[in-house]
């Protein structure tokens, strides 16, 4: 059994770009990302992933991700800034104090190749990567449809969509957290699991990578759950800081996937977790499921990370790595 110390992503800004792109915004060279931006504001997203980059290295993560420091509307972005999206009015990003973009689609998503091209970049700072794209339901709960005309035919062009992104990556991605939290905020309606089940697997299907699908903020509904199981990702996520209880459940009851990701260090709180807390967590999962010799066991925050100040995330990072060697040993022995 392999436990790799990675995150979902979705990073703080260092406090350098934030300035920096404070200061363009300012002068009318920024704003929000819309797909099309000026030289300097590349420049301090290019500058901004090599610290992101940097940091995971020196934390000792074992699974470095791009930092999705372009990413102003969170799991939103690949659509907010499509060709064939409009961005709406400033909404809020689930239940917090963190708002986006609302995308509205009005014209059929093709493969743009954003996403690739973030990757490729930080192909060359590290390899191998560990890629991060929102779950087709989750893109779809955070968009509105003016385009498709059904929820079904909605979620079937998102998931083509993603799906077409996914084949671009490069060949560095040997790992996709796919975060698809609305999937326990927003449920699906029973009748429509099956399509869910199926929008995972078109996106499962189309890279050649190790696909993590990973939700948060609570656990999933046990229909669902079992739904899931029938897709051919790699790893389930569970969310042990918000709902360790009801996770472990699941896994009792139905089983779970030949890997899975277990959130262990809460990507919310700028209280720092110390590894034996993080050791203690993995430990506690194992030793109450039925089958816990797993192939790997992602040990990550169990949500994005751009809520937490950048001493706080840097920390956190630290902790896990430490966590997971911990784990290492206690495996060991």
């Amino acid at each position: 059994m392999e436990h790799a110390a990675t995150t979902a992503g979705l990073y703080p800004l260092p406090d350098a770009q934030r300035e920096r792109l404070a200061d363009l915004k300012g002068r009318g060279k920024g704003g929000l990302v819309d797909g099309d931006e000026s030289a300097d504001v590349t420049a301090a997203y290019d500058a901004a992933r090599e610290r992101l980059v940097a940091v995971q290295r020196e934390a000792g993560l074992d699974r470095v991700v791009e930092g999705q420091a372009r990413w102003d509307d969170m799991l939103a972005h690949p659509l907010c800034v499509h060709e064939n999206v409009r961005t709406g009015d400033v909404v809020r990003y689930y239940d917090n104090n963190n708002f986006y973009r609302e995308p509205v689609v009005t014209g059929p998503l093709t493969e743009d190749g954003d996403l690739a091209a973030d990757l490729s970049a930080a192909a060359r700072l590290t390899d191998p990567l560990q890629a991060v794209v929102p779950g087709p339901y989750t893109l779809c709960d955070l968009a509105r449809d003016d385009h498709y005309g059904s929820f079904e035919s909605f979620l079937d062009g998102v998931a083509d969509f993603l799906a077409g992104e996914v084949a671009a990556f490069p060949d560095a991605v040997e790992t996709v957290f796919v975060l698809d939290p609305s999937l326990v905020t927003d449920p699906p309606d029973d009748d429509v699991h099956e399509r869910v089940r199926d929008a995972v697997d078109a996106v499962n299907d189309a890279v050649d990578a190790d696909v993590v699908l990973h939700t948060y903020w609570g656990a999933l509904g046990e229909r669902l759950h079992a739904y899931l199981l029938d897709t051919g990702v790699d790893a389930l996520g569970y969310d042990l800081v918000n709902a360790h209880e009801e996770c472990v459940y699941l896994v009792q009851e139905y089983g779970t996937a030949d890997s899975v990701a277990l959130g262990v260090v809460d990507g919310q709180n700028t209280r720092i977790e110390s590894p034996g807390t993080v050791a203690d967590r993995l430990s506690w999962f194992r030793e109450n499921v039925p089958v816990s010799d797993f192939e790997t066991v992602y040990a990550t925050p169990n949500t994005e990370l751009f809520y937490l100040p950048v001493n706080a995330f840097g920390d956190k990072l630290d902790a896990l790595a430490a966590g997971v060697e911990a784990a290492r040993a206690e495996v060991a022995e």
